[in-house]
C-alpha cells in the first residue's frame, strides 16, 4: 500500500498524543519517523510505533520528559535524557550542541539515557543545516543484538556512526549507518513482510549464516515482535572492523557518556550519543572549505559508475533522491504493517475517520 506522508505524520501524531506526548512531541517524532520512511530508511519509520506503545505502557519511556543539562563545561554538556523519546531529546541536544560551536568553535555533548533516538543521521542534517561538522556516536544499552567478530553470542547492539559535512548546496555528506550488517529495524520490517534479508546478515545459535530473522525474534510474532525472543544474533559489517566500530560506539556512547554499556542487564532499553560539533570558519576560510567539499563530492560523482541507471552516488545522495520520488508519489508500506497501525490507533481511540482516510480500510 502507498501512503501519502503528510497523512502518515497526522496520524502517527495522533497516536503519539494518545500515548500522552505533547502536541509538539508527537509532531517531532512523528515528523522523525515518517522523514525516516520517506528517505528509505523504513527500519527507523513508523514501523517502530507499536514498539513505542509498548514501552510507554511499560514505563520504559515516559512522554513529555525534558533534557536535563547536568554538567555545563562550556564548549562541553551532559545532558540526561530521563528515559524521554529520543527524537525530541536529541533535536534538543543538537540545538544545544549547535549553540556551544558557535559559541567556542567547537563542542561535545554527552546525551545519555534517552529513549530511541530514531535515524541518527537527522542530527547530522540538522548541524549541516547550521554550518557545522558533525560526528555521531550512538549506543543502546539494554539490546544485547549483535555478536562481535568472531563470536556467536550477542554482546553489542547494532550502535550507529553519523557524520555530517556541509558543502554550502542542497547535496552535504551525511554519512549513517548501522555497524551490524543490518539495522534490527530492518529485520523487523522483513519479519513484518514475510522475506528474507542477506543470507549473512545473522548467525543461527550454532554460529551459522543465516538471513532469517527468527533468528533474531523467535517463532512468536505478536503483539509486538521481540528481538530478545530467538537464540541468534546479528553480525557486524565488515567483519572485525565494523566490530571494532560498534564496541567504540558502546565505550563512546555508553561508558563515556555515562548512560551505560552492555556489560549487565538493563531493566530498560535506552540510548547514549556522543556529539562532536565543528564550526569549519574557525579553522580557516569556510567559505574555501566548502568549496573544496563541494568540488571533491562533484569529482567522486563524476566517476564512471558500475551502473549507468544508478550512477556514482555519495552518502546522503540515495535519501534525497528517495524522500523526492516518495514525496510525489507516496511511502510504501507492507499491508500487514498497516493493518497493524491500524488497528493500534483504534486500540489508542484515534479518530476512525483519520484511520480509514489514512490506511484505508485495513482489517
Amino acid at each position: 500500500m502507498s501512503v501519502a506522508a503528510e497523512a502518515l505524520t497526522t496520524l502517527a501524531a495522533a497516536m503519539l498524543e494518545r500515548l500522552g506526548c505533547p502536541p509538539e512531541e508527537a509532531r517531532e517524532v512523528a515528523d522523525h519517523l515518517v522523514e525516516a520512511d520517506l528517505q528509505g530508511h523504513a527500519s527507523h519509520g513508523v514501523v517502530r510505533l507499536p514498539r513505542y506503545v509498548d514501552w510507554v505502557r511499560r514505563g520504559w519511556l515516559i512522554p513529555g520528559r525534558p533534557p536535563e543539562v547536568v554538567v555545563d563545561g562550556a564548549a562541553f554538556l551532559v545532558v540526561d535524557g530521563g528515559f524521554g523519546f529520543g527524537q525530541m531529546q536529541g533535536r534538543r541536544a543538537t540545538e544545544m550542541g549547535i549553540a556551544r560551536a558557535r559559541r567556542h568553535g567547537v563542542a561535545l555533548v554527552a546525551l545519555r539515557r534517552a529513549g530511541h533516538l530514531g535515524r541518527i543521521g537527522r542530527y547530522a542534517e540538522q548541524a549541516v543545516a547550521a554550518g557545522l561538522v558533525s560526528i555521531h556516536f550512538v549506543n543502546v544499552a539494554g539490546s544485547r543484538l549483535v555478536a562481535p567478530f568472531g563470536a556467536r553470542e550477542r554482546r553489542v547492539s547494532t550502535n550507529p556512526l553519523a557524520i555530517g559535512i556541509p558543502s554550502g548546496d542542497d547535496r552535504p555528506f551525511v554519512l549513517d549507518f548501522a555497524t551490524s550488517v543490518v539495522a534490527e529495524g530492518k529485520l523487523l520490517v522483513a519479519l513484518e513482510s514475510d522475506r528474507p534479508v542477506r543470507e549473512d546478515a545473522l548467525v543461527d545459535a550454532e554460529g551459522r549464516p543465516t538471513g532469517d530473522p527468527r533468528a533474531l525474534y523467535g517463532e512468536r510474532r505478536h503483539p509486538f515482535p521481540d528481538p530478545t525472543r530467538g537464540r541468534g544474533a546479528l553480525r557486524p559489517f565488515g567483519e572485525h572492523k565494523g566490530s571494532g566500530l560498534a564496541l567504540a560506539c558502546e565505550l563512546l556512547a555508553g561508558a563515556l557518556t555515562g548512560s551505560g554499556t552492555n556489560v549487565r542487564p538493563r531493566d530498560r532499553i535506552h540510548n547514549g550519543m556522543l556529539s562532536i560539533f565543528v564550526d569549519p570558519a574557525r579553522l580557516g576560510d569556510g567559505a574555501a572549505f566548502l568549496a573544496e567539499v563541494r568540488a571533491f563530492l562533484d569529482w567522486v560523482r563524476a566517476a564512471r559508475p558500475v551502473d549507468p541507471v544508478t550512477g556514482t552516488r555519495v552518502p546522503g545522495d540515495p535519501e534525497r533522491e528517495t524522500a523526492a520520488r516518495r514525496r510525489a508519489h507516496g511511502i510504501p508500506l507492507a499491508r500487514p504493517l498497516g493493518a497493524r497501525l491500524a488497528a493500534l490507533a483504534r486500540e489508542l481511540g484515534v479518530d476512525a475517520e483519520l484511520v480509514r482516510t489514512t490506511l484505508g480500510e485495513a482489517p
